[in-house]
């Protein structure tokens, strides 16, 4: 099992660190390159998919782009030796690389993580078994938030109900006392998603809070966050100001998750409203709204294409929308229909260029033009960049 990393230097100048698990993880792609040919690459490959559309700003790097993930997620599995072990899948497989430190992960989770399989011995807890589909323990998951320093572990089981719990929970918190809550998810489906539907509190509240922003979000253990607080907070800065916001304007917020980015916008903005098709990020979103006394808020639970075809046919126009799809981008119906409402901008925060070059070509044909493309590296080492895209009304 590797434990350490190798510092690599060229002319006496550190310029990224080797992972000794890259070669069998598959999950950095880019990082043998140092930080600057990693940006320069995303730079090219952003400006190869959307200069035809127009000018593409440098990207934004990060100042340390390393630990930068405020969620860690390590499947069980025991060695030749039978002994627990915790890491991640290899790229395309479900074979386990055992991990106990990684560069691109919080190392307080890490550490979390390590003690938490240390202690398995001590417990009669089996470790689940993929091909068998018997046992226990599947995964752990650990959130810290940075700016409050509170930590959160959910242990994911095929059941709620197993022996030791609390014996278990005073074990870790001896270990590691910042932990502010811990959280039991059963997910006893043959399936590769990590989280099942139930859960039950050990210990602490059931969620952590986190700042952005200068606003103040509850993330609980199936709450989507951005695993990157630090550019998370400078990506929304960016995109909030390239809007040129008067205070004046009804914001639809697409596809708006827990809410975070409208509500960091609500400041400035008459009105928001968020539609997503999670219930429970909805409930999140309304939740983290009322902790921030933001008023002009209000999220709704549904499909962005058709919440949209009701908001027209209401005749509720808003200035500005939001679009922050996932990776295959917005469907035909939500573009369509958005363009056919004429908002004077649009805000395209995109996790994939490609699904974005082709958005842009169905945008740009209904009278709108690009205001600005600015990449930012969410994700060092790693191929994904995300594109902050500014579109006008003509």
């Amino acid at each position: 099992m590797a434990d350490r990393t190798e510092q690599v230097k060229t002319s006496g100048k550190s310029i990224w660190f080797r992972c000794p698990q890259s070669e069998t993880c598959g999950g950095c792609q880019l990082l043998k390159l140092p930080y600057s040919a990693q940006l320069r690459k995303k730079q090219e490959w952003v400006e190869s998919l959307l200069s035809a559309y127009g000018s593409v700003q440098p990207i934004i790097g990060m100042e340390n782009p390393k630990h930068y993930r405020n969620k860690v997620h390590a499947v069980f599995a025991l060695d030749r030796a039978r002994k627990p072990v915790s890491g991640v899948y290899a790229a395309g497989t479900h074979h386990v690389v055992p991990v106990r430190h990684c560069l691109i992960e919080n190392e307080k989770a890490d550490q979390i993580i390590a003690s938490i399989v240390d202690l398995l011995p001590s417990f009669p807890w089996s470790i689940y078994n993929e091909h068998t589909h018997r046992g226990l323990l599947r995964h752990v998951v650990v959130r810290v938030s940075e700016t409050t320093s509170q930590v959160m572990v959910t242990l994911v089981t095929t059941s709620l109900e197993y022996p030791q719990q609390e014996r278990f929970a005073e074990q870790l918190l001896r270990l590691h006392p910042d932990i502010a809550t811990i959280v039991l998810n059963a997910n006893p489906r043959q399936t590769s998603a990590v989280l099942g539907t139930q859960e039950k509190v050990i210990y602490g509240p059931g969620y952590i809070e986190d700042l952005l922003c200068g606003k103040r979000f509850r993330i609980s253990s199936r709450s989507f966050y951005q695993v990157n607080s630090r550019q998370t907070e400078i990506l929304y800065n960016t995109a909030i100001d390239l809007c040129q916001l008067t205070g004046n304007e009804t914001i639809l917020d697409a596809y708006c998750g827990t809410g975070t980015i409208g509500i960091c916008a609500s400041d400035r903005a008459k009105q928001i409203i968020g539609v997503e098709i999670n219930g429970k990020a909805v409930a999140d979103a309304k939740i983290n709204a009322e902790i921030n006394q933001v008023k002009n808020a209000a999220f709704h639970t549904g499909d962005a294409g058709d919440f949209i075809v009701r908001l027209a046919a209401k005749n509720t126009l808003p200035g500005l929308v939001i679009m922050d799809p996932p990776r295959s981008g917005c469907s035909d119906l939500f573009l369509n229909t958005v363009c056919s409402m004429s908002p004077k901008k649009l805000l395209y925060i995109s996790c994939n260029p490609e699904s974005l070059a082709r958005d842009l070509q169905s945008v740009l044909s209904r009278h709108y033009h690009v205001d600005a493309i600015i990449p930012v590296d969410m994700f060092p080492g790693t191929q994904h960049v995300e594109t902050v895209c500014l579109l006008t009304h003509s």
